[in-house]
């Protein structure tokens, strides 16, 4: 598919088909997503692939919160039917390790140094080249946050290591209709002169 066409089409799909996601395809999406950017090619990131049924449930059980000030059930009914999970994962460390090596110097790791943490930046990175590859080969994702209130029970339930910390979870299946609406249907996409600045303010 052309790349604009790629760009073009990319949205968010919060319900899938029961098929599942081929393996070849799984491999690609995983091997798009290691070729994004990262500051000092330091990598820091990790990718938790759940496929199995027993997987995803365990990550919705560990995920969902037991309340919500908002009526999610239309969402999770229908993101709940995504036949492959890839929870984003980023490692502060790993980055704050990197810049006090000899070639970049801050020698103390002081996160302040950071005017954004780049950790997750690049997962998030990672994550729009997954979403783009799910277009390309004809599928649908979406990409959803953890809240804060479950990363713990998210820890738990996979075991997962305290230098990670999840960024999201991209969501890949086969689209159909149906799927709770987003905000695009509710609110217009800004026109170019709203959001481009040239030269100046």
């Amino acid at each position: 598919m052309d790349f604009g066409e790629v760009v073009r089409r990319r949205r968010m799909v919060r319900r899938f088909g029961p098929d599942p996601v081929a393996p070849e395809v799984v491999d690609r999406l995983l091997a798009h997503a290691v070729r994004a950017p990262s500051a000092g090619f330091t990598q820091g990131w990790s990718f938790l692939v759940l496929e199995d049924a027993a997987d995803r449930d365990r990550f919705w059980t560990a995920a969902t919160p037991a309340s919500s000030t908002r009526d999610m059930s239309a969402w999770l009914d229908g993101m709940r039917t995504a036949p492959l999970l890839v929870v984003a994962l980023a490692s502060r460390d790993a980055y704050v390790g990197r810049y006090a090596e000899p070639d970049k110097g801050w020698t103390d790791r002081d996160e302040a140094r950071w005017p954004v943490p780049y950790w997750h930046v690049d997962a998030g990175m990672a994550s729009l080249l997954m979403l783009q590859t799910a277009v390309d080969e004809g599928l649908g994702a979406c990409f959803f946050g953890i809240a804060g209130g479950q990363v713990g029970a998210f820890r738990e339930a996979f075991g997962v290591p305290s230098e990670w910390a999840p960024t999201g979870v991209v969501a890949v299946g086969h689209p159909v209709p149906g799927g709770a609406a987003g905000s695009p249907a509710r609110r217009r996409r800004k026109a170019m002169d709203d959001v481009v600045h040239r030269g100046a303010w």
